[in-house]
C-alpha cells in the first residue's frame, strides 16, 4: 500500500485531534468536517479500501464497528449519527486507507448524494 496522510497520523507525523486509540484503531476529528461532528477511525493495519479487505480482516473490521458505537457514545451523540465507508473512486473514497466517518449533531438527509 503506498504511503498516505493517515498512516502518518498513525505514526505521529502529522498532528492530528485524536479522541480514541487502541492497539488496532485510531479516531479522530475530521479536518474538514461535513457535519458538527465529524471522526474518521482508521485501521492501524494499512488496508487501502473495504473492497480489498480479506477474510483475515474479519475480527477487525467488526472491532471497527464496535468503536463506531464507543466513539459517537462518548462525543455525545444520543440522537443518532451516521456511519459512511467510501469504496473506491466511485463511492468519492480520497485517501486509499479504510477509513469510517462518523456524522452527526445534526438531522441527516436521505438520499445522501
Amino acid at each position: 500500500m503506498s504511503e498516505t496522510i493517515f498512516s502518518k497520523i498513525i505514526r505521529r507525523e502529522i498532528p492530528a485531534n485524536i479522541v480514541h486509540e487502541d492497539d488496532l484503531c485510531l479516531a479522530f476529528n475530521d479536518i474538514s468536517p461535513q457535519a458538527p461532528t465529524h471522526i474518521l477511525i482508521i485501521p492501524k493495519k494499512p488496508i487501502p479500501r473495504l473492497s480489498e479487505a480479506s477474510s483475515e480482516d474479519h475480527a477487525l473490521l467488526g472491532h471497527l464497528l464496535c468503536m463506531v458505537q464507543k466513539v459517537a457514545t462518548e462525543a455525545g451523540l444520543t440522537n443518532g449519527y451516521r456511519v459512511v465507508i467510501n469504496n473506491g473512486n466511485d463511492g468519492g473514497q480520497t485517501v486509499d486507507h479504510l477509513h469510517l466517518h462518523i456524522l452527526g449533531g445534526r438531522p441527516m438527509a436521505w438520499p445522501p448524494g
